[in-house]
C-alpha cells in the first residue's frame, strides 16, 4: 500500500504554471522541468493542451519563436493564479503535517497514554 499513490497526480496545468514561474520555456523544456521537480511525466499533448487552456485564460503568453521552438512565459495573472493555488495547497499540507505529527505522538504513546 505504501508504494502506491493514494491520490491523483498533481494537475498538469498547475505543474506547467509552476515550471513557467521559473522562467520562459518551450514544450520540451517544460516537460523536462516538470519531471525534474515533481517526478511526474507529462507528454507533449498534455503540455500543449495545458498551454492552450492557460493562454485562453490569460495566464501564460506565447513569445516569439526561437528557431523551431515556441516558448511561453507566465503572465501577471498567471502568477496570481499560481500563488492562490500554492497557498491553498500549503494550507492543506500544513494542516495534514501538523495533524499527522500529533497522531504519530499519540500512537507512539500506546494505549491510554502508556509508553509503547
Amino acid at each position: 500500500m505504501y508504494g502506491r499513490r493514494l491520490f491523483p497526480k498533481p494537475d498538469p496545468c498547475l505543474l506547467v504554471l509552476s515550471s513557467l514561474a521559473g522562467g520562459a520555456k518551450h514544450g520540451y523544456a517544460l516537460m523536462k522541468d516538470v519531471e525534474d521537480f515533481s517526478g511526474v511525466t507529462i507528454g507533449p499533448g498534455t503540455v500543449f493542451g495545458c498551454l492552450a487552456r492557460l493562454e485562453d485564460r490569460g495566464l501564460v503568453e506565447a513569445l516569439e519563436p526561437e528557431d523551431r521552438r515556441h516558448p511561453y512565459r507566465l503572465t501577471a495573472a498567471g502568477a496570481t493564479a499560481l500563488e492562490a493555488q500554492v497557498s491553498e495547497l500549503e494550507r492543506v499540507t500544513s494542516t495534514g503535517s501538523t495533524r499527522l505529527e500529533a497522531t504519530r505522538r499519540r500512537l507512539s504513546e500506546g494505549p491510554a497514554g502508556a509508553p509503547a
